[in-house]
């Protein structure tokens, strides 16, 4: 960490006797150094593991706060007025920490600051260890002239007597060092941030072609591809090669579907079991009709609950996300990839780019025989949905409404009410 930190710094360990403490990942770095970048995507990431996760941007704070101020001058270490300010924002901020904490559940809280002084540091810290929170500092240092300029170069010599649970980034992933990693979250975090890259980049997701089975409106199984599935696949194949994109990697899953659409491009390809379909488990290759006439609770569950509700003997949205955490990792290491899998997988794809809810996540719209374009921006993702003029069945499922009744015998009882007009149970 950049400067000499006082014993506050033993505070870390003091509050670390927890393994689920609340922990605050305080970025550390001076403007133009990517902390925004990083808090952004770092929070994306956490969300979409399942770690309820928010940021806190003192910036923000302090936009709110004053707009008279050019940023320069407000930045002047002589301008007391604006110190006062800077530093009731970032009082602010964390107050808002606690009550995220307290109120809300959160389990990480991202405090987005230059938090370059030792005061500041420590006023965190100690902020940490009244409250009982765990810390780690996410330093990012760049002192190539290529990416900042050397006008405003501004960072002091490294301390080598490290005290803090730190990853330090330098340049934009040229080197890393990590300190004292203390938990899972924080194992999870550096390697995350170990993986990811600002290199310009297209991710092209999309569906195997219709398959016999989307014909025939029964989900799962491995069917081959329809003849309309065989038509999209060639439609594709010509899409992808007249983009021209260089060093493109495809991806599939191990089923014939996705398998029968990737040989038509021509190039190679390599296979994941991990992009397989979810396991609709005693439910496969049945029909919505045939789970509702043979499973009519399962049924009800599972439209009470998309994201959490596991199938008998299969998967949940949520044991999907689990299971595509490495294609994620290998993703952000990667450039150009095009993905064809399946409609739950693109799902969960789609959500972690698009910063999507566990909520909002299983019904997203995914159509056969349409790519979703997605071109990596500073702050987000970019998406460009593209229809491959194959006509294809739609096996979108809206979301139904819920509804609750009250039952003498068994308490609550819950009746489903959903838009495409199932009667009550």
């Amino acid at each position: 960490m950049s400067g000499s930190v006082s014993n506050a710094s033993f505070y870390v360990r003091l509050i670390c006797s927890f393994t689920n403490s609340p922990t605050m990942i305080v970025m550390v770095g001076l403007p133009a150094r990517g902390k925004t970048y990083i808090s952004k995507k770092l929070t994306r990431y956490l969300n979409w593991i399942g770690v309820p996760t928010r940021v806190f941007n003192v910036g923000q704070y302090r936009r709110d706060a004053v707009r008279t101020y050019k940023s320069f001058e407000f930045f002047c270490p002589d301008n007391e007025e604006a110190m006062k300010i800077r530093k009731a924002c970032a009082l602010a901020a964390l107050k808002d920490v606690f009550c995220y904490f307290t109120q809300d559940h959160g389990q990480v809280a991202v405090f987005d600051a230059t938090n370059t002084t030792r005061e500041r540091r420590e006023v965190i810290l100690t902020f940490a260890k009244e409250n009982g929170y765990k810390v780690f500092f996410v330093e990012s240092l760049c002192d190539d002239p290529e990416i900042i300029a050397e006008n405003i170069k501004q960072v002091n010599e490294f301390d080598k007597h490290l005290l803090f649970d730190m990853i330090v980034i330098f340049n934009v992933g040229s080197r890393y060092l990590v300190n004292q990693v203390q938990d899972h979250i924080q194992s999870r975090i550096v390697y995350y941030l170990m993986n990811i890259h600002v290199t310009p980049r297209t991710i092209y997701l999309c569906r195997h072609g219709e398959s016999e089975l989307n014909l025939l409106g029964r989900i799962g199984g491995d069917s081959g591809l329809s003849a309309r599935g065989i038509k999209f696949a060639a439609a594709l194949g010509t899409y992808i090669r007249g983009q021209c994109i260089l060093d493109l990697k495809i991806w599939t899953s191990h089923m014939r579907r996705t398998i029968q659409t990737a040989e038509a491009i021509g190039v190679p390809y390599e296979q994941w079991k991990a992009l397989n379909e979810i396991d609709a488990g005693v439910c496969e290759e049945m029909t919505y009709e045939e789970i509702q006439d043979h499973f009519p609770e399962e049924f009800a569950l599972r439209d009470q609950d998309k994201y959490r509700y596991r199938y008998p003997k299969g998967e949940s949205y949520e044991d999907l996300v689990q299971r595509l955490e490495p294609v994620i990792m290998e993703l952000e290491r990667q450039e150009n990839v095009l993905v064809i899998c399946h409609q739950a997988v693109m799902r969960c794809l789609l959500a972690y780019f698009l910063d999507k809810t566990s909520d909002e996540l299983p019904y997203l719209k995914c159509p056969l025989h349409t790519v979703m374009k997605l071109t990596p921006v500073a702050y987000g993702c970019e998406v460009e949905s593209i229809f491959l003029n194959v006509e294809a069945v739609n096996t979108h499922r809206d979301r139904p409404m819920v509804i609750f009744a009250f039952d003498d015998i068994t308490n609550i009882k819950l009746l489903i009410c959903a838009c495409y007009g199932i009667a009550f149970l």
